[in-house]
This record gives C-alpha cells, sequence and structure tokens, in this order.
C-alpha cells in the first residue's frame, strides 16, 4: 500500500529559555514604568513619561513571549503566522521569540472507536465489524502541516484499514485458513500494521488496534449460526466415531490376545455393529439379555 509523502521537515526543538527570570524582571519594569509615568505626570515632565511608556511597551512585549506548557502538551511554533520554528515540549513557564503564533498540541495518548462498518467479507458475507485504535501524536510538524486536521485524518484512514482488513479474509473458515474470527491476534497486528503505514503521513504512532466488534449482518446471522451448529455437530460425530472405532479395535484386539472369548467373523461383524451402536447413539442403549448361548 502506497502512502503519502511528507513534505515538510519533521519535528524540531523550537528555541526557547526559562520563563520565571524573564517574568520577575517584566514585572519589575511595569512597575518602574508605571512609576515614572506617575512622576511625569504630577511634575509635569515629558521625558519621564515618555520613558515610563518605552520601558511599559518593552515589558509587555516581553510579557507577550512567555507561554505555559503543560506536561505532555506540545506547542508549533511559527515565526509571524508562517514559517516553522520549531515545537516546545518542555513542561513549565517557557519565554520565546514574541513574533511567534503558538498551536497547542496534545501528546497524551487518545482512543478512537470506529463506527459500525458493513463490510462483505472474503467469502462474500455480509459482516459488521468495528476496532479501537488507541494512538499518539508522535512528530507535531507533520500533525499540523502535513494534513488539514490530523484527528479527522486518522479517523477516515483506521476505518479504510478495518474495511481493507475485513474483505481480505472471511469470517469464519476452516481450521488451516485465517479467518476474522479464528485468528483474532494475527488480524488485529496486520490491522496494526496497515493503520500504521496510512497515518505516518500524519505523525501518527499507532500503539494498538483491537476488534471490538464482529458478527454478521442481522439478515444472514440466524442462516450462519445454523451452518455454524451444523458444522460442529458434525465435527463432533467424526470425533465421536473415531473414538468409537478405536476402543472397537482395542477391545477385539485384547479379547483375542488373552483367549477369552473366540469369535468367528459373523459374530465379530455383531459386536462391532453393536458396539458403535452403543458408543455412537444419541440416547442411551436398551440392553437386550440373551439366556441362551452365544449362537442362540
Amino acid at each position: 500500500m502506497e502512502t503519502a509523502q511528507s513534505n515538510t521537515s519533521s519535528e524540531r526543538p523550537g528555541r526557547s529559555s526559562n520563563g520565571w527570570p524573564v517574568l520577575g524582571v517584566a514585572l519589575v519594569a511595569l512597575a518602574v514604568a508605571t512609576g515614572l509615568i506617575v512622576w511625569g505626570a504630577v511634575e509635569v515632565n515629558v521625558p519621564l513619561v515618555v520613558v515610563g511608556s518605552v520601558v511599559a511597551v518593552v515589558a509587555v512585549v516581553f510579557l507577550a513571549g512567555l507561554i505555559l506548557v503543560e506536561p505532555n502538551e506540545a506547542r508549533v511554533l511559527q515565526l509571524l503566522g508562517g514559517s516553522y520554528a520549531g515545537t516546545l515540549r518542555e513542561p513549565g513557564l517557557r519565554w520565546m521569540n514574541p513574533l511567534n503564533s503558538r498551536r497547542k498540541i496534545t501528546t497524551r495518548i487518545r482512543n478512537h472507536e470506529t463506527a459500525r462498518a458493513k463490510v462483505n467479507d472474503a467469502d462474500g458475507n455480509p459482516i459488521e465489524i468495528s476496532a479501537v485504535i488507541v494512538w499518539q501524536v508522535e512528530d507535531t510538524a507533520r500533525a499540523v502541516f502535513d494534513v488539514d486536521d490530523f484527528e479527522e485524518f486518522v479517523a477516515v484512514q483506521t476505518e479504510a484499514a478495518v474495511r481493507h482488513i475485513a474483505g481480505s479474509y472471511p469470517y469464519d473458515g476452516a481450521l488451516e485458513s485465517i479467518s476474522l474470527r479464528q485468528n483474532a491476534d494475527q488480524i488485529t497486528t496486520e490491522l496494526s500494521a496497515e493503520v500504521h503505514a496510512r497515518v505516518q503521513s500524519a505523525g501518527v504512532r499507532v500503539i494498538e488496534t483491537r476488534i471490538n466488534q464482529l458478527a454478521y449482518a442481522p439478515e444472514i446471522a440466524q442462516a450462519m449460526l445454523r451452518r455454524q451448529q451444523a458444522g460442529a455437530v458434525i465435527a463432533a460425530r467424526e470425533q465421536i466415531v473415531q473414538g468409537a472405532v478405536s476402543m472397537v479395535g482395542t477391545a477385539l484386539e485384547r479379547l483375542e490376545a488373552e483367549h477369552t472369548v473366540s469369535l468367528d467373523e459373523d459374530r465379530k461383524a455383531v459386536m462391532v455393529s453393536n458396539l458403535l451402536v452403543v458408543l455412537c447413539g444419541d440416547q442411551s442403549a436398551q440392553p437386550v439379555l440373551n439366556t441362551g448361548s452365544l449362537y442362540q
């Protein structure tokens, strides 16, 4: 499967410094500016008012560069809203270029559950399937610049991957073949790989995927249930017959080996028939007692 290639450089750290010293200096500067402006107004001293105003503007500009980054959060910086200027991930109060715009991106682990989708499996049977994907933003630059809305992108690509996987395998198949119902671990592993391939261009990392609902569509559910029940009955019958044949063979071998009783071929056939009826019957056999000889 082909995926879109990114045209944007990968995430890189943005330039910043500890914001607490800047905050302290800016607050002191604001206090000094306020004092100068008041003093200049009282003394009717225009230069003092001008100096106070300039100091106040500079302090406000420095305050505009302060930003609070929370844990498991990133801020994507753009110089004057244009070129990418890096990403801030270090939590705490940071100071950066005031001319940088900033966009908040959470890097917490998230869950997305797809809507219940009706898909035809590999055998053409309609099934209903939904899945849960656990994902996390890994590259904030790609998440912001390479797609319009990375959350919607993840949702759409996940649903597409679920539909593709559901249509690639039968719902229920033979024991030696891969099916959606019998090989859940292998199916979810393949689903994770396909979802990751589809969303990596958006800077997203897939942590886990799992199918949380899988069933035949309502219009064929009863028919398929009867088919499954019939298959189970046939499989059980095969196992019962194999066990009965083995038990009858063992019984004949021991009778001959221990010389318990001598049976001709006709009596062996009757014995085998009777034992198979007893062992393979659905109900308990009703014995008939023979009070005469073996041959009467």
